[in-house]
Order: C-alpha cells, then sequence, then structure tokens
C-alpha cells in the first residue's frame, strides 16, 4: 500500500489517502455525484452507494446500518455526539462529565455547553493519563449529570481508557457515555457498551471530511444545531457519498490485518521506548508501561532543557516528521492540558505514531538521528551551559513581589537573597518553558543538600514542569504560591 515517506512518524495526525480509499473514491464519483435525496436516476445511484457503506461500515463496527451516520469530520461527529447527548438528556440535568484529558473537540463543546448556562466537572487522570475512574463514576453519580464522556484512548501519550467498564458502570447510574474511539478504531476494536461513539476517518487512511458518528438505538439524543434531513437529521448538508464510500473502503482494509500489523508495529514502538532514554541523556517516556494499556503504534518522550517544537524543526530538517506532545509554543504560551494533567513536562515533548509503511530501518535511523538533534537544539537553548558564546545581559533585578519582566526573555534569571529559608530567590519571570526548569537545574547544585530555593515564574506551564523536573531528578518541591504581582513562588528543596 500506499505510505507516506519513510520520515513520517505522525500517523496519529493524519495519513494520505489509503490505496483502496483512492481507487473506491475514484469508482464511487461515477455514480455517487448526486444528491441521494433525490428521486431521479443519478440520485437512487448515489442513494444505493451510500446504503452499501453503511451496511459495510456498521457490519465493520459491530452496529446496526440505522445507528451508523456520516458527519463532515470527526471533530463535528464527536461534537455531535457530546451535545446532542446533552440535549437530549435536558430534563435529566445540565452537567456535562470528561476526563481531564480529552480531545479539544471535547473541551470546545464544554466551553460552548457552559456559555449556554450549563456546568461542566472534570475528573482527574492518573501520572500514565489513565481517568481515575472511582472519581470519574462518583462524579458521574452526583445529582444533575447528564452526560459524561472518555476518549478510547489518549491521542497524545496513547494510554487506553477502560471505556467498556466505565459504560457499564454509567449504564447503571442512567448515564451515557460519549466515546471518542477514533485512535482505538485503527488497531483495536469498537467500544462494546457505549451508547454513543465517533471516529475520524482521516487516522486509518480515509479523505478528510468524513467522520463516523454512532448512537445505539434506545439512546436519547436530540441534535444540537439546525439540521435538515440528511443523515436522518443528525447533520445537514448533502453527504460526499463518494468520501463516505472511501472512508468505509479503508476502514475495512486496515482493519483486515489489524492484529498483526498493531503487533509489529508495537515490536517498533518497544525498540524507541527502550532505546531513547538510553541514548538521550535526561529523558522519559510518558504514558503507561503496560503493553495492553496503551496504543501499540504511538509512544511519546520528555527532554529535559529543550522546547518540543524546537526540536520538531530540528527533526523535520534532518527529514523526520514528528509531532510535539506540548501546545506550549510562542504563539499560545499554553501548556498541553494532557500533560498537565498527567503532571509531565509540558515542553521537550515528541510523539512518535507509526504507520504501516514504517520499517526497523526507519526505526533506527530515527534512533541514530535523534541524540544528534538534541544535543544541537539544547546548544542552542539560552542560557545552556552549551549555548554558542555571545553577549549576555542580566536582567533588572526584581524583589520577590515587583513586576516581572515584559514579554518573554531570553536573559539569565536574576537571583536574590528573599523569602527562601537558605538557598535565596531565583526569579525566572517572563522566561517561558523550558527555561525556569533549566533555570532551576543550573541553580540547584550551588546550594547546600537539605537547603531550599524559591524560583518565581510566570509561565503557566511551570507548575507542571518544576514539579516534573523534581519527580525525574529526585528533587522535592515543598510548595507553590501566588505572588503579588500575579506569579508563582516554588520552594524546592536540594536533597542530593
Amino acid at each position: 500500500m500506499n505510505q507516506p515517506v519513510s520520515g513520517y512518524l505522525d500517523a496519529a495526525a493524519g495519513l494520505p489517502l489509503h490505496p483502496v480509499a483512492a481507487e473506491a473514491m475514484q469508482a464511487a464519483w461515477q455514480d455517487g455525484w448526486a444528491d441521494p435525496s433525490r428521486l431521479t436516476g443519478a440520485g437512487r445511484r448515489s442513494a444505493v452507494l451510500l446504503d452499501a457503506a453503511r451496511q459495510a461500515g456498521a457490519a465493520e463496527l459491530g452496529v446496526r446500518p440505522d445507528e451508523l451516520s456520516f458527519l463532515p469530520s470527526g471533530a463535528h461527529a464527536l461534537q455531535h455526539g457530546v451535545l446532542g447527548s446533552l440535549a437530549g438528556r435536558r430534563r435529566t440535568g445540565n452537567v456535562l462529565l470528561h476526563s481531564a484529558v480529552e480531545h479539544s473537540a471535547v473541551l470546545h463543546a464544554a466551553d460552548w455547553h457552559r456559555q449556554h448556562g450549563g456546568e461542566v466537572r472534570v475528573a482527574g487522570v492518573d501520572p500514565t493519563g489513565r481517568v481515575r475512574l472511582t472519581e470519574f463514576l462518583e462524579l458521574a453519580g452526583q445529582p444533575g449529570v447528564a452526560t459524561a464522556v472518555l476518549q478510547a484512548a489518549n491521542h497524545e501519550v496513547g494510554t487506553r481508557q477502560p471505556v467498556d467498564e466505565a459504560a457499564r458502570r454509567l449504564a447503571e447510574l442512567g448515564v451515557p457515555l460519549v466515546v471518542d474511539a477514533s485512535h482505538e478504531l485503527v488497531y483495536g476494536r469498537p467500544p462494546a457498551t457505549a451508547p454513543i461513539f465517533t471516529a475520524d476517518a482521516r487516522l486509518w487512511g480515509g479523505p478528510a471530511g468524513v467522520g463516523l458518528l454512532v448512537i445505539r438505538q434506545g439512546t436519547r439524543w436530540r441534535p444540537p444545531f439546525p439540521v435538515d434531513e440528511a443523515e436522518s437529521g443528525r447533520t445537514a448538508g448533502m453527504p460526499n457519498v463518494p468520501a463516505i464510500v472511501a472512508a468505509v473502503a479503508s476502514l475495512r482494509a486496515t482493519r483486515a490485518d489489524r492484529a498483526a500489523e498493531g503487533a509489529r508495529l508495537a515490536g517498533l514502538v518497544e525498540r524507541i521506548r527502550q532505546q531513547v532514554p538510553l541514548s538521550v541523556e535526561d529523558t522519559v517516556v510518558l504514558g503507561e508501561d503496560d503493553p495492553a494499556g496503551r496504543l501499540p503504534q504511538l509512544v511519546t518522550f520528555s527532554c529535559l532543557y529543550l522546547d518540543g517544537e524546537a526540536l520538531l524543526t530540528e527533526l523535520d530538517r534532518r527529514g523526520f516528521a514528528v509531532s510535539s506532545g506540548s501546545s506550549c509554543t510562542s504563539d499560545t504560551l499554553t501548556p498541553s492540558h494532557v500533560l498537565v494533567a498527567m503532571g509531565a513536562l509540558t515542553s521537550g515533548n515528541i510523539r512518535i505514531s507509526l504507520h504501516p509503511g514504517v520499517q526497523q530501518a526507519d526505526v533506527e535511523r530515527f534512533l541514530a538521528v535523534l541524540p544528534e538533534a538534541v544535543a544541537a537544539v539544547r546548544a542552542q537553548a539560552p542560557g545552556s551551559p552549551t549555548a554558542r558564546p555571545g553577549p549576555i545581559t542580566e536582567s533588572r533585578p526584581t524583589t520577590a513581589t515587583g513586576p516581572s519582566t515584559t514579554g518573554p526573555s531570553t536573559t539569565g534569571p536574576t537571583t536574590e537573597t528573599g523569602p527562601s529559608p537558605d538557598g535565596g530567590v531565583l526569579d525566572s519571570r517572563g522566561r517561558r518553558c523550558p527555561l525556569p526548569v533549566l533555570d532551576l537545574a543550573r541553580a540547584l547544585p550551588g546550594i547546600e543538600i537539605g537547603s531550599e530555593l524559591t524560583v518565581l515564574a510566570d509561565d503557566p506551564a511551570a507548575a507542571s514542569d518544576l514539579q516534573a523536573w523534581c519527580r525525574m531528578r529526585g528533587q522535592q518541591l515543598v510548595e507553590q504560591a501566588a505572588t503579588a504581582d500575579g506569579a508563582s513562588a516554588y520552594r524546592v528543596r536540594r536533597l542530593h
């Protein structure tokens, strides 16, 4: 099958058309261009193709044909699934429950629900990214909860969630579960008991613009937005029949050998998981160690003292397309909600997701290039001991409660005597991830074992990053407190 070039290691972001999908789409354009709702000959031919695709897709997913609808995208299907469930259960309550690591489409739907008078509750996850099921169920059992949402597998770190158990337990509470099944469908299986689940065809080589929405018979659901007669009133507009035919064809082709291919890719991922910490200093693999508890094709690791976007760019320059596991960029300055919820580093993260075209030689070539790329990026980090020499302008000293610097700072931090019991204050305000962590790593060895250093930082990622660094390096984050200027003060005790 045609697949991306060997250096493409970002399958979780989508794949080009599967050859089977391309062939099916080309054939479907001959008879599937017309509106299937029309009673003309062309309309009837299009309707026949659409019905056949629905029958085949439903059989692959283990659902009834009338339970499967096709929407304009995976995100569209997910948001319709969530908001439609809330609309259908309006008399029950207006509370939406979801885990802290859901896809951004769920978070946007939650914001929309909140803006329209609804309430949103969030259940936490453990350090592997798995939902705390007891907490999730306790929140679901509270009055007013109308709908719960839980992804089948996390898109950033690959951790699988206990969706079948959650769906069964929630059914006992009378709360329906909406499952984002996109990533799990590729090499796993559809949710067995969830009343509503969705998927995105791009993830198995289907065309962009096709989302799958399954609403099982007997589930209360109402359209959350204006619709027409399309897809039994679940969306609006004429369906793209050739794209739908292609999406179903590629789903069936991908899942035909999913067990063998999943096992092969899991072996390559395990090679990455084992080798990266050995070849790249100060690196840790994120997520679950149990192979059954994670997606077989995906792995994410964190590299201390560098920016993930910078490493992504360097790897791309060297012929590898990967994804940064963090959205902490110069544009948004917002850390990844998934990594924050896990208590992981929000900078220096790289997500590797493999596709069927990746071979052992490709992985070995990546593993050979990675240490060089990491060293190159770390050498360019402001304040790095290996950075190229150049003029350094010290920032103006501030007090612990004084004003922070304006804009992101790339100059060195200011160290001063302050409220810390022993080691003084390290002022990293105005410095963005990963610089506060780098400042701490450079300064902590300069104080006595058992002493404490207070780090001042206003980067929104600092709380998660400093906590993760202390855990990784065996140091102690004693306390976090707000300062008068809106920043935070982090007391760190040196243990060794």
